[in-house]
């Protein structure tokens, strides 16, 4: 979802009645981040507070590429990476995750063997359908086994784009919430739901409802589940104790806009890109009697502080065994304070662009490839800023791009590499990128080696349903990551 798909952020069919007022309730931020520009390594860095590059979730196979956890993937969340549910556990934490997970699908990367306690969803994302000769359909699954797969048993209507699984990620989301509040014991929910990433859906109840088409069903029916989860903390009087947070994995996907792709309002291109458009995101945060209503920030923030923010929130510490990215944004939500922190916009092994305070340097810039390009693949359709979105790489970092975020937040008019403002801020910048790159220890790369063999042929829980598939022969090769 885009940073132009809210209301509260300008849209201009006012289509998200719950999440503006959220807003109005609670505070919202303008300048929050995602720490990629795509999926799974999002996810990743939300999870452990660390940025994809440190937590594995990147490769090497080319430089600066988007990687992500198809099913033919290999790799998955390491063991040695702590995640956000496992140190909530030591507070007595009860942890589910509904839908989307994304960081492996292979046993040992089970999300319940990685701190929570129940899941119900999917391990990839709702590709499909497939024939389950050449591709195995995805799997649901609800806690350790799989209880059937998308497009089978959890119907899909490519054409209509009619499917019922907001509402049944909603209905888990307030069962949980009930039997938790019921046994007095403190929860963490991790709503991970998928209905506007292409192939978009929505029930049958929004289809058709929305100026902006399917995709706008899909964000009116996703907005109406949140309207509703507020509404259950408040009915069963837990609200004034529930921090609640709302934001996106990465920028719209604007190569499926508009039928399959919403809005990054005035910024420049979409996902898969370290442009604004592709990394900065919607957020809400919401605590009745706790976060002032109305209250508009903008600190600098990032996926990676939920981490951080989770664990203060819970009494607890970040582990100090490791560098944690994420900073705790209590101060800021609570007392209205700015941390000054950067925000680093990495694309796989590469740290493209910083942003300090108002300026945001570009040490690389790329949208896609030529040869991408000339297919239709559009990173940035109507955007074209000559010598901004490339499509080849192109390297800044004897003379990076420099763009002042307030006065463009488009990114549309480089200053001026002769301007006293270029030399002073590019001083500073200097400074934060040195000290940066000087302490990165880089982690093993996890999405380098793909295998049709490991995709989703025979999940735990097959056997009952007489669902498995037989798997190819193991032929381990490169992952093929083209932008």
């Amino acid at each position: 979802m885009g940073w132009g798909d809210l209301g509260a952020f300008g849209e201009p069919s006012k289509e998200t009645p719950n999440l503006d007022q959220m807003a109005a309730e609670g505070m919202l931020f303008l300048d929050f981040y995602t720490a990629n520009p795509l999926c799974s390594p999002s996810r990743a860095a939300l999870l452990t507070g660390r940025l994809p590059v440190r937590n594995g979730f990147y490769t090497t196979n080319a430089h600066a590429r988007n990687a992500y956890t198809p099913q033919d993937i290999v790799g998955g969340i390491p063991d040695s990476e702590l995640l956000l549910p496992e140190l909530l556990k030591k507070a007595g934490y009860i942890n589910k995750i509904i839908g989307k997970w994304h960081l492996g699908h292979r046993p040992q990367f089970h999300p319940l063997k990685h701190g929570f306690d129940e899941w119900f969803g999917s391990p990839n994302c709702h590709f499909g359908p497939f024939d389950n000769r050449a591709l195995p359909n995805i799997p649901v699954y609800r806690d350790w086994e799989m209880i059937g797969r998308y497009y089978e048993d959890f119907k899909i209507d490519l054409k209509t784009g009619e499917a019922n699984l907001t509402q049944i990620y909603l209905q888990e989301a307030l069962d949980f919430i009930s039997k938790q509040q019921a046994s007095q014991q403190p929860f963490f929910l991790y709503w991970a739901i998928d209905a506007t990433h292409a192939p978009v859906y929505a029930s049958k109840n929004f289809l058709g409802t929305s100026q902006r088409g399917l995709y706008g069903d899909a964000v009116r029916e996703i907005d109406d589940s949140i309207g509703k989860i507020l509404a259950h903390l408040q009915k069963l009087g837990i609200s004034e104790n529930t921090f609640v947070f709302f934001t996106s994995d990465n920028g719209a996907a604007l190569i499926s806009a508009p039928k399959q792709g919403g809005s990054n309002g005035p910024f420049l291109c979409g996902k898969q890109t370290t442009f604004e458009g592709g990394m900065r995101a919607p957020a809400i945060a919401w605590w009745p009697g706790r976060i002032p209503a109305g209250k508009v920030s903008r600190q600098l923030g990032s996926v990676m502080d939920l981490f951080t923010t989770s664990l203060s929130l819970a009494g607890l510490q970040p582990p100090s065994d490791r560098q944690i990215d994420g900073i705790d944004l209590l101060p800021a939500i609570l007392q209205g304070k700015l941390i000054d922190r950067p925000i680093f916009y990495y694309r796989g092994n590469e740290m493209m662009a910083v942003r300090v305070g108002l300026y945001k340097a570009h040490y690389w810039t790329w949208s896609n490839s030529w040869e991408e390009y000339s297919k239709g693949i559009d990173f940035c359709p109507g955007q074209n800023v000559s010598g901004v979105t490339t499509h080849t790489q192109e390297e800044h970092t004897t003379l990076p791009l420099l763009f002042h975020l307030g006065r463009d937040p488009g990114e549309k008019y480089p200053l001026s590499f002769a301007s006293d403002e270029y030399q002073r801020v590019m001083q500073q910048i200097y400074f934060v990128v040195q000290q940066h790159k000087t302490t990165l220890v880089p982690g093993e790369p996890q999405l380098n080696v793909c295998d049709k063999a490991v995709m989703n042929w025979s999940p735990p829980g097959c056997e009952k349903l007489g669902r498995c598939l037989t798997p190819p022969k193991s032929d381990p090769k490169k992952c093929f990551w083209p932008h």
